[in-house]
């Protein structure tokens, strides 16, 4: 426990200000985190279910193809096609959350020479497996980004709900404990001076008497 003094009353008394502060502004920080929680869930959710369907279509898509041309032609074509782009990974600040941002670190769109064979000499059901695999794909990396950033939000969401309640159950309370203390500490030897004083003031007025 401080020393009972003025000062220390008035350095609590900030500290108090402050974690108050501190808390309200952790307790805005929680909501903001909840919510954003809850709406990339909601979209994850949607989007399970979305690459679900097309995952279907794009073996539907394969299933048409080697109608088309067989499985060996189709094998064939399937070793000369260029590699997916690579993955660029950056961040987004969300209240202090740092959240990642995946996307393809190339084209958007690849043309059929880039794919790596031709619609000349190939049917365009293998053109059409091309394009839903590559849908697929990209809503992998949306699924990805969004289910990256929900780790990190409830991590973020934890560690900011504790800090709340150190600050609400545990250093508020113990600082307004110690300022109580000192104020009612002060309050006694106030009251202890005012007596002194008073009997200092009866002992002079006796002394005059005499």
């Amino acid at each position: 426990m401080p020393n009972p003094t003025r000062m220390n009353l008035i350095n609590l008394r900030r500290s108090i200000a402050l974690a108050k502060k501190g808390h309200s502004i952790l307790k805005k920080k929680r909501e903001v985190l909840v919510m954003e929680f809850l709406r990339l869930l909601q979209y994850s959710k949607a989007d399970r279910a979305y690459l679900y369907n097309m995952l279907q279509n794009a073996y539907k898509s394969v299933a048409i193809a080697s109608t088309y041309i067989g499985n060996f032609e189709l094998e064939t074509i399937a070793s000369h096609v260029t590699e997916a782009y690579p993955i660029k990974i950056s961040l987004k600040n969300i209240m202090g959350v740092n959240v990642p941002e995946i996307s393809k670190a190339g084209k958007e769109s690849i043309n059929l020479l880039e794919r790596g064979y031709s619609l000349i000499t190939t049917s365009t059901a293998v053109d059409d497996v091309s394009d839903e695999f590559q849908k697929v794909e990209d809503t992998i990396i949306e699924i990805a980004k969004r289910e990256q950033s929900l780790k990190r939000i409830v991590v973020e969401i934890d560690k900011t709900k504790r800090r709340v309640n150190a600050l609400e159950y545990v250093r508020i309370p113990e600082l307004n404990a110690q300022a109580k203390y000192i104020s009612m500490r002060l309050e006694e030897m106030d009251r202890d001076m005012f007596s002194a004083l008073k009997h200092v003031k009866k002992k002079l007025a006796k002394g005059k008497g005499a």
